[in-house]
This record gives C-alpha cells, structure tokens and sequence, in this order.
C-alpha cells in the first residue's frame, strides 16, 4: 500500500478534491480535522502546549482556536515550536490509521503543510491542488468570518505554490476552467500502476 500526500495553499480545493479520491475508493485521512481532535484530547500534546503557551491555550478543558491562531499566524518562531509538538504526533496517528487499510494499493493524508511539516519523507507521493489566489481569497471570505488581511496573512506563512508544485509529484489546476475529475482519474490510474 503507498501513502500518498494531498496538499496545497489555504482555500485550493483540497477537501473537494480528496472527496473525489473517496468516490474512487480511495480512504482519506484528513489531518487538520485530526489534529483538531487530538490537541483537544491528546494528554501529551495538551500538557506540551500548555508549557509552551500558558494555561490560556485551554478554557475549561477546551481548546482557545482563537488563541491559538493567532499565536501561529503571528509569531514564526512559535508557530514551529508547536508544529514540532502536533506533527509527529498527527503523523503517528495516520500511520496507525494507515494499518486498516493495507489491502488497498494506496491511501492518502490530506494536509495543508506536508512540505513544512517534514511528513512528505515518509509519502510515497505527493498531489498539490492548485487554485489561483483571488479564487482562494473568494473561497474562504464564503466560508468563514476571515478578513481578507486575515487569510492574506495565513497565505503568507504557507509554501509558496511555486515550491509546492517543484517539490510535488503531480498537480491538479483547480481554476474554475479545467475540469477537476479528468485530473483526479489520470492520478489515480498513475498512482494504480
């Protein structure tokens, strides 16, 4: 079974294009949506984040996400401390998840930071959704309460696409134009062989 990445700037269309690889049969593990639940559960990264952020990380037990994003798309140098904290954690835990899936020829962890996070050397592979940035902006201004300065500032500390798509082994253009399905069929049939 190959473990195969899924990444791509905030805002690409990665959730739509993962949903698209669950249609083929393919499982998907989304590693914002997990790393979400074990922050909140995980006693070792509760107790490491709290050492690194005080007491206000967590309110009553719960996690402070607005605390906290402002803490990682503020300061760069704790924005890695607690990547180091949550990643190898994450990471663990999709390997594990991996397991139950070993008779399928592969799998694939959807991630925003697979590039930053140093979890592409252990994928077999590595999709990167492309989305030009004004559609990004339109995207996320739909979807959540961000300014527009907010999600321009959470662009500003991911990868740029051009060392994204360099460092990926294939990318899918998801522009409003070329049909997305194609793409998604031409990877599978790939990643098949």
């Amino acid at each position: 079974m190959k473990r195969v990445g899924v990444t791509g700037g905030i805002g690409s269309g990665k959730s739509l294009v993962c949903s698209l690889f669950e249609h083929l049969g393919v499982p998907v593990y989304e590693a914002d949506t997990r790393a979400n639940e074990l922050i909140q559960h995980s006693s070792d990264i509760h107790r490491a984040l709290t050492g690194l952020l005080g007491e206000k990380v967590y309110r009553k037990g719960k996690l402070n996400k607005t605390f906290l994003a402002r803490v990682l798309f503020s300061d760069a140098g704790m924005r890695e401390q607690i990547n180091q904290v949550v990643h190898p954690v994450v990471f663990k835990d999709f390997l594990k998840w991996s397991e139950r899936y070993k008779e399928k020829p592969y799998v694939i962890q959807e991630a925003a930071i697979i590039f930053e996070s140093g979890a592409y050397r252990f994928l077999d592979d590595v999709i990167n959704v492309y989305a030009p940035v004004k559609m990004r902006i339109a995207r996320l201004l739909a979807r959540d309460s961000s300014s527009t300065e907010e999600i321009r500032r959470r662009m500003h500390v991911q990868m740029t696409e051009k060392n994204r798509r360099r460092r990926a082994g294939f990318t899918i253009i998801n522009d409003g134009e070329r049909m997305i399905l194609p793409q998604v069929v031409r990877i599978h049939n790939e990643l098949l062989k």
